[in-house]
């Protein structure tokens, strides 16, 4: 139930969940959720208990627990994601993900790859890295915007392959612009044509409704730290079938050598890469657990909910801003974009460069939500996130807070 300290103090409004179930600092107006997720309380809660189990007898956790654990949460969320367990293992983030695919193919110089012009930067950087090592070539897919069907994104992806395309690498849902690809057209599309898929799904487990079985990719990378709500460091990797001899993580330990009947290769290779701290992935049995019990209706209902919010918060914005979104409604899961007037800064390529405005935004005005450069600077969006601890308010005053910025 929503207490009066959850409700906004100026309009009253309520979020769909009191904000005091999350660790966030309660003076922000967090709109940035797709970034670096923000977990429940309740989960880090479980987070806690796994740790101090696994500190208080190190050996007996991870000699006699810890596989167990392991293939638990495998299967939990295996089932959640409509996975094959046999193809799923358990990585970082999905940029370890891509990097554990991209070093394993076998790229020839006249090989060709491609990426679209909305792609992850991270994955770029890896698949630029491979085509150097390899001789192959990458090719852009350049997606204007605004995007006004699916069928748009389709066509662009799917017309722009040769008989020399090996791979493509796509977003599920592109980070900068917030657009939700049409994965599975896509996928079965390149499929007919013998191209093999890489889908960099950082933001779809927890936004979208997945069944990667029907899907088809011949790889699929995602993150449980964002929209699913587990703890960062939980990331997940699904290879399909005719690839799973061939795929192998970045660091390779015991597995390697392992004679183990009983584990497949891929899961050897991927399940032990060296100590470290599990916890994260063995906490997403209780992230999915939460996200079912959070609100009636489960996860279909957050679903429902964070997408309706982001729709309304870009309208809120948007009008203020007097633009237009970047893409049709049926392209937008719980992210949206909406373009800024261009910087009229210095342009800042280093590893943690921030927008100035956006660090001035949360300096005066206590909102957090990220400028990212798009197409290329000075131009760039602001991109707006949904999950059950906003509410309309929050956009408002973001609202007001960047018309004051840039239109007075």
């Amino acid at each position: 139930m929503t207490t009066p300290a959850d409700r906004d103090p100026v309009t009253g409004a309520s979020p769909a969940l009191p904000r005091s179930r999350y660790a966030l600092d309660p003076e922000l107006d967090f709109l940035n959720h797709g970034s670096y997720g923000a977990p429940a309380i309740t989960v880090l809660h479980a987070q806690a208990v796994i740790r101090n189990e696994m500190e208080r007898d190190p050996i007996e956790f991870f000699q006699h627990r810890y596989v167990e654990r392991l293939d638990e949460a495998r299967r939990e969320l295996a089932a959640f994601v409509g996975a094959d367990p046999a193809g799923l293992v358990f990585v970082r983030n999905a940029t370890a993900g891509v990097n554990a695919v991209l070093g394993s193919i076998r790229l020839e110089p006249d090989d060709e790859v491609l990426v679209t012009d909305h792609e992850y930067n991270a994955s770029r950087c890896a698949l630029e890295r491979a085509a150097e090592r390899t001789g192959a070539s990458v090719r852009v897919v350049e997606i204007p915007l605004p995007v006004e069907s699916e069928d748009t994104l389709v066509e662009r992806i799917v017309g722009a392959t040769t008989e020399r395309t090996k791979l493509v690498l796509f977003d599920h849902v592109t980070s900068p612009t917030g657009i939700v690809f049409p994965a599975a057209r896509i996928v079965r599309e390149l499929d007919a044509r013998g191209v093999e898929t890489l889908v960099d799904a950082a933001h779809a487990p927890g936004m979208l409704d997945l069944d990667l079985r029907s899907l088809g990719a011949t790889y699929y990378t995602g993150n449980a730290h964002k929209w699913l709500g587990a703890p960062r460091g939980a990331g997940f990797l699904v290879v399909s079938e005719s690839r799973r001899d061939e795929i192998e993580p970045g660091v390779i330990s015991h597995g390697w050598n392992a004679v183990e009947s009983e584990r497949s290769r891929l899961h050897r290779l991927f399940d032990w890469n060296g100590t470290d701290d599990p916890s994260a992935v063995l906490t997403i049995p209780a992230a999915i657990r939460f996200g079912r019990e959070a609100i009636d209706g489960g996860w279909p209902a957050i679903r429902a909910h964070n997408r309706a919010l982001v729709l309304e918060g870009r309208r809120i914005v948007a009008d203020a801003l007097e633009t237009e979104p970047v893409a049709t409604e049926s392209c937008i899961g719980s992210l949206a974009s909406i373009p800024l007037p261009p910087s009229t800064h210095p342009a800042n390529r280093s590893l943690f460069a921030v927008d100035p405005d956006q660090r001035r935004l949360a300096e005066e005005h206590r909102i957090v939500v990220p400028f990212p450069t798009w197409p290329k600077p000075p131009h760039r969006l602001v991109r707006l996130s949904a999950q059950l601890y906003n509410d309309r308010s929050q956009y408002e005053r973001l609202a007001a807070a960047l018309r004051a910025m840039f239109r007075s």
